[in-house]
């Protein structure tokens, strides 16, 4: 049995999303039962170079939303960086999810050999889909989530690995 690029892009990135939503359900609840304000958490960072809770959660969305788009040949909605509440965060991913889910698997399988550039600061990155899917857009998005869970934590709030990875 062989693997398409939708079952192997789609379904981990709405996992990790909804997962990921939790996770901020669980720090609003913590938050509360220590009485302080949940949005105080939204600019929480692991160390002082690192970006905090609010940018990881955006870069995971982008992430999501940018591999979904470039396997798919398709445009990703524009989500400006403004999120500053757990409410907004919560509506990024909400949003992200919506775009996943709208992305048909006919328009991403057979992407593995799809030409795409990647093009940042650095320079251009030019990748065939399935490298693409495996050895940057993946990795990238579970590092975003990974640093977002690892804030919370840090934070104090109650979770862990089965919080990170889900239960269904």
């Amino acid at each position: 049995m062989t693997i398409s690029m939708y079952t192997a892009s789609a379904p981990v990135f709405l996992r990790m999303l909804g997962n990921l939503d939790q996770l901020l359900v669980k720090a609003e609840e913590n938050a509360k039962a220590r009485s302080f304000d949940p949005d105080v958490l939204v600019t929480q960072r692991l160390a002082p170079d690192m970006r905090p809770l609010s940018s990881q959660i955006q870069l995971a969305s982008d992430s999501a939303k940018g591999a979904m788009a470039r396997l798919s040949g398709g445009t990703p909605p524009a989500m400006p960086d403004t999120e500053t509440t757990m409410a907004d965060l919560r509506a990024r991913i909400a949003k992200t999810i919506d775009y996943v889910k709208s992305v048909p698997a006919s328009a991403i399988d057979g992407s593995e050999e799809k030409d795409i550039v990647l093009k940042t600061p650095s320079g251009d990155f030019p990748f065939k889909g399935l490298g693409f899917l495996t050895g940057f857009a993946l990795p990238n998005f579970l590092f975003h989530v990974t640093t977002a869970y690892a804030i919370l934590r840090h934070s104090g709030v109650p979770i862990g690995k089965l919080d990170f990875l889900g239960r269904g």
